[in-house]
């Protein structure tokens, strides 16, 4: 799960996966807009068929917090 999430990070937002870890910060150390966020969420939830809430969505702010919630929210 962990790696699979890395990965839609690295290609959705076009950085080098060696940079991402489970601590990595999305808005501090990756610098996104909510543009990118939103097409984050998007491919999150294609990949893993789970609904991110927008409610939900201003409490994910790690990469550890997305691998949490989407094993929490799988179907």
């Amino acid at each position: 799960m962990k790696n699979k999430v890395i990965d839609i990070i690295a290609e959705t937002l076009d950085v080098d996966k060696k940079d991402i870890t489970l601590k990595t910060n999305l808005i501090k150390d990756l610098d996104i807009e909510s543009l990118d966020l939103v097409d984050l969420v998007g491919a999150f939830e294609e990949e893993f068929g789970v609904e991110i809430a927008d409610k939900d969505i201003k409490d994910i702010q790690t990469v550890a917090d997305i691998v949490e919630y989407i094993e929490d929210h799988e179907a």
